[in-house]
């Protein structure tokens, strides 16, 4: 997938959580419920915009796992929302098979972003150690 294309998808995502809190009816409950999904829902497209501008790897990681943790939460609003009957299901299933599947991009992204930053870390280490470490294991001879 391009970077655009999540970009759009986040976007969208955001676009799509609003109409449905515009949706609620302005109960106790459905104003609590959608206070809370607006603001997870749309976090999830900011935090990783956030991300796109990080300092370091490091930095992209947490950003991208905010995203990430608010994306399993605008989930849990939705599928709330659904159990509750606040609004049909078949009204907001779409909006959580995106949900989760941007949850599952999202964790990929963590995953792949995690399993670089372990190699650059120790690989510059490591090839500083390499001609120590081959002369404490050679047979005695220094010039190999």
């Amino acid at each position: 997938m391009k970077e655009r294309d999540l970009d759009d998808r986040l976007l969208d995502y955001a676009a799509r959580i609003v109409r449905v809190v515009d949706a609620l009816r302005r109960t106790v409950a459905g104003r609590r419920i959608g206070d809370q999904l607006l603001r997870s829902g749309t976090s999830v497209g900011a935090n990783y915009q956030e991300a796109q501008g990080a300092e370091s790897r490091d930095d992209f990681v947490h950003k991208v796992q905010i995203s990430l943790k608010e994306v399993r939460e605008s989930h849990y609003w939705l599928s709330l929302i659904i159990r509750a009957e606040l609004l049909p299901a078949a009204q907001l299933e779409p909006l959580l098979t995106e949900a989760s599947e941007l949850r599952a991009i999202l964790s990929k992204a963590v995953a792949t972003a995690k399993s670089r930053t372990a190699g650059f870390t120790l690989l510059p280490f490591a090839f500083c150690l390499l001609p120590f470490a081959l002369q404490l294991f050679s047979l005695g001879d220094p010039n190999l």
